[in-house]
């Protein structure tokens, strides 16, 4: 069996050209293809799925943020304090006492809020997700608010509800995952609501808090 050094040119140059190959095609022309057509077909997704206001990005859809006024849906709590740069959940195992303390002090002061006892405290307005930013809430833990943003923004707890109702999804396909609202988007479309007041705004409103 015939067989080339390891020192030919041949075969250095066999290899420089599959490294050239390999680094240009797949790590830069492939990237770039892949980054245009995304951006092309969905340059919404592609740009971080951004929420802008008279010309200024407020948010994205993807990503949670705090509310200070009554007058708005609270978010979701977060492990990362909303920071898109510090992504995770805490964490915490279910018999680490630390978790049991804090669920339990998160639980007493959303009851508090919204006036309910803790029991009826749905679980996604006292844990916090794996991301820790997660945007939405289920349709239980955005009920449970409604009195309290009606009555902040002075209008019938009805209107909240349909608004709410309007800004609802279901499982994605019908299939996976849980109904869900944005709570977001949801913050915004009632300041855009022609009818409903804004809260006297005591943070920074729609803009976070």
């Amino acid at each position: 069996m015939n067989t080339v050094p390891a020192s030919s040119p041949n075969v250095w140059r066999a290899s420089l050209m599959l490294a050239l190959v390999t680094l240009l095609g797949f790590g830069l022309l492939y990237s770039l293809a892949a980054t245009g057509i995304g951006g092309l077909l969905f340059p919404a997704q592609a740009n971080g799925s951004l929420i802008e206001r008279d010309g200024r990005v407020i948010g994205s859809s993807l990503v949670a943020q705090p509310f200070a006024d009554d007058g708005y849906f609270q978010s979701r709590p977060s492990s990362a304090g909303y920071d898109v740069m510090a992504l995770a959940g805490s964490n915490q195992a279910r018999t680490n006492p630390d978790l049991r303390a804090r669920l339990d002090e998160a639980r007493a002061a959303v009851a508090a809020r919204e006036g309910v006892v803790p029991a009826d405290v749905p679980g996604d307005l006292v844990t916090q997700s794996g991301g820790g930013i997660d945007p939405h809430l289920s349709p239980e833990a955005i009920r449970i608010q409604i009195a309290r943003v009606a009555r902040a923004r002075g209008v019938d707890a009805a209107v909240i509800e349909r608004l709410v109702a309007e800004h609802s999804e279901g499982k994605q396909f019908g299939l996976f995952g849980e109904p869900r609202v944005n709570v977001l988007e949801l913050n915004l479309a009632l300041d855009g609501k022609s009818g409903v007041p804004s809260p006297r705004v005591r943070g920074e409103g729609a803009e976070g808090g």
